[in-house]
């Protein structure tokens, strides 16, 4: 039921993480069904057998568990008692819920997909797609969450209690020893100790996951069935969400795991402890799916369980194009659908529109708190001239992202002040955008050499050379964004070149480094404090960055397959990127972050595009939600299932709209979380 593999927003997963990954999974059956738990770092790893000679998941599990002893902890209650002596254990129960307990059960919510999934596993090759987040992603708990609404603090899930102990890295667990598989197996420490086995495997075929849990944590220890701790690598602010927002996955039903067990396990439905589920009779391949609650979920009543995960079934239909996905929700064959888009809330669906007049149509704005896909330009160093900093600069003036908030997005939108806004604090107070400013380019593109204008307006530099560059990006529906930031830059006797991408083709280029300028942007997780490594390090721009002097390695070759997109590599940067990675306090961190933007800054290669503070979806009238609507840091409806059907409503309304009579118009604004 958490959300932490951030999404890259152009199209692929950034990587699972601790922070409940984008997505986030039986009993003491002894059976085969998992690979070498080998770790990716040489401290941890065991060399993996054979394929030929791997003995099955059990006694491999064991030999595992033997040759990694320092990591597999096994002790007694009594050792438990000992252990977490003068600790404090917290359940909770002092945070607000964010649900309505007074949500209706029952019915069936019509929603959509863009495709139909590759796999019903959650990880692996081609577990990152759309469908994810309904088996694991929104849905799966974890042992304990960040609450939405008070960022900083936990809340139980999977656990019922947890303490932790500073001094030796360590968080203790309780476990619900209610919770219950969905095939009705009871979860134990069992289960938790195949689910690291499981992480840590190379055979799951994810070596962002092995990297990930191989780094993050030392080991784990279990005193009984449904008690256990983990032990960290190094002392966070959010150690414990780091430990606690896992989801764990059954051993009993991995019992075939192996290496073949991509292909063995592709269309397997894993048993969940989240509250729905899917049936083999509710895939209607390729056309739908549809997911039913599981009957007595076992956390129907807990806490921050209840009045969540309302409807009985949710009936996804697959729609691979936008344009009629959005007439099946005119027509109203969906129940829900995101209005994020201009194009969608002021063109396609406006106030006076028929279904939003009739009151078929609710249409509704809800603002949050959480950090915003970063979306802006990114400037390849590696590629020529954009490795000249005044070109650099000058592209930071040439760029008019103001006039794409005030145009394109009808005020909505404004740019953003940092790489990482929205975490609850000002990264650098002393940073502010850029201006754009025509003549400030032209000063900049006149230090770089480029001095002549052409007839066409485009500067030219003594051989020639035209300032142009071409600005790659998948999102077609922005293809006006790039419109005006095209017009604009002509302004500065600059050229920008649209090229619009497919997605996998969009991708492959920028992972690739062959493009010059990109627009992306990164899905932020929503989490104590961002992460500046995955796109700033310069061991993720070239292969040997620096010289052993710290100067620029001039044999350096481009390093493919990372996210920093700017090839952005400055021998400061990386060590308080370390020092960050390494930071225990929260003073710390912001010590260290607006230093860090600082350079960025000044590096010029992130032209800051622009952040909304909301989404905004049409639904339903009778689809219901709690007092404030969502939660302040949800990102999308779905997120936490805090609507309900009103099946009474329901039945009132479709007989209203067959006998042509028009019911109130809705169009809402949910503000309680709006920042000044």
């Amino acid at each position: 039921m958490n959300s932490t593999r951030p999404l890259f927003v152009i199209s692929l997963a950034l990587g699972a993480l601790f922070l409940g990954g984008c997505g986030k999974s039986d009993t003491q059956a002894s059976t085969p069904a998992a690979a070498p738990a080998a770790s990716v770092t040489a401290t941890t790893a065991t060399p993996a057998p054979a394929a030929t000679a791997f003995p099955g998941m059990e006694a491999d599990l064991q030999r595992t568990l033997k040759e990694q002893a320092s990591f597999y902890h096994f002790k007694t209650p009594a050792d438990l008692a000992k252990d977490t002596a003068g600790l404090t254990w917290e359940d909770g129960s002092d945070l607000p819920e964010f649900a309505d307990p007074a949500a209706k059960k029952g019915g069936t919510l019509n929603l959509y997909i863009p495709d139909f999934p590759g796999t019903f596993r959650t990880l692996g090759p081609d577990a990152s797609a759309s469908f994810r987040e309904f088996l694991l992603d929104y849905v799966a708990p974890a042992y304990t969450v960040p609450n939405p609404d008070v960022p900083g603090h936990e809340i139980p899930q999977i656990a019922t209690a947890w303490a932790f102990d500073r001094a030796h890295k360590t968080i203790f667990f309780k476990l619900d020893p209610t919770a219950r598989w969905s095939d009705g197996v009871p979860f134990t420490t069992d289960d938790v100790v195949f689910t690291y086995y499981y992480y840590r495997s190379p055979l799951i075929n994810d070596p962002w996951m092995n990297d990930f849990y191989a780094k993050t944590y030392d080991g784990i220890t279990v005193y009984d069935a449904h008690t256990f701790a983990v032990t960290m690598k190094d002392l966070k602010p959010d150690s414990v969400d780091r430990a606690g927002n896992v989801n764990p996955y059954p051993k009993h039903f991995f019992k075939d795991f192996g290496p073949n067990w991509v292909k063995d396990y592709n269309w397997r439905i894993t048993p969940t402890l989240g509250a729905y589920t899917l049936r083999e009779n509710d895939i209607k391949r390729p056309s739908s799916i549809t997911l039913t609650r599981v009957k007595d979920w076992w956390a129907d009543n807990r806490r921050f369980a209840r009045g969540r995960f309302n409807p009985d079934r949710i009936h996804l239909s697959v729609i691979r194009d936008p344009d009629k996905a959005f007439e099946a929700f005119v027509r109203g064959d969906l129940d829900i659908f995101s209005l994020q888009s201009p194009q969608l809330w002021y063109g396609k669906l406006p106030n006076d529109h028929p279904g939003v007049a009739s009151g078929f149509t609710v249409k509704t704005t809800f603002y949050n708190q959480i950090p915003p896909p970063n979306f802006a330009l990114w400037l390849n160093e590696a590629m020529p001239l954009l490795d000249n900093h005044d070109i650099r600069l000058g592209i930071q003036h040439a760029t008019d992202f103001a006039l794409v908030c005030q145009q394109y997005f009808r005020g909505d939108a404004t740019i953003q002040k940092t790489t990482a806004d929205g975490y609850g604090w000002d990264m650098n107070p002393a940073l502010k955008p850029r201006p754009f400013d025509p003549a400030k380019a032209r000063e900049y593109f006149t230090k770089a050499g480029f001095t002549t204008q052409g007839p066409d307006g485009i500067l030219t530099n003594k051989d020639g050379r035209r300032l142009s560059f071409t600005i790659t990006s998948t999102y077609k529906r922005y293809t006006d964004i790039l419109v005006i930031l095209k017009q604009e830059a002509l302004k500065a006797g600059l050229e920008y070149n649209i090229e619009i991408l497919d997605e996998t083709t969009g991708w492959q280029k920028t992972q690739e480094k062959k493009h010059e300028i990109t627009l992306a942007a990164l899905n932020r997780t929503v989490e104590m404090y961002p992460r500046y490594w995955e796109m700033y390090s310069g061991e993720n721009a070239y292969d040997v960055p620096y010289l052993p002097d710290g100067s620029p390695n001039p044999a350096r070759k481009v390093k493919t397959n990372t996210n920093n997109f700017s090839s952005l590599a400055n021998p400061e940067l990386d060590k308080l990127i370390k020092q960050y990675d390494k930071a225990e306090t929260m003073e710390q961190v912001k010590e260290l972050a607006a230093k860090m933007e600082q350079i960025i800054y000044d590096d010029a290669s992130w032209v800051n595009g622009w952040k909304l503070p909301f989404y905004r979806v049409g639904y339903r009238p009778w689809i219901k939600w709690p007092k404030y609507f969502d939660p302040m840091q949800s990102r999308d409806v779905e997120e936490f299932w805090t609507m309900w059907i009103d099946q009474d409503e329901q039945k009132a309304t479709l007989e209203a709209k067959a006998a042509g009579r028009s019911l109130p118009v809705q169009i809402l604004s949910y503000d309680h979380y709006k920042q000044p």
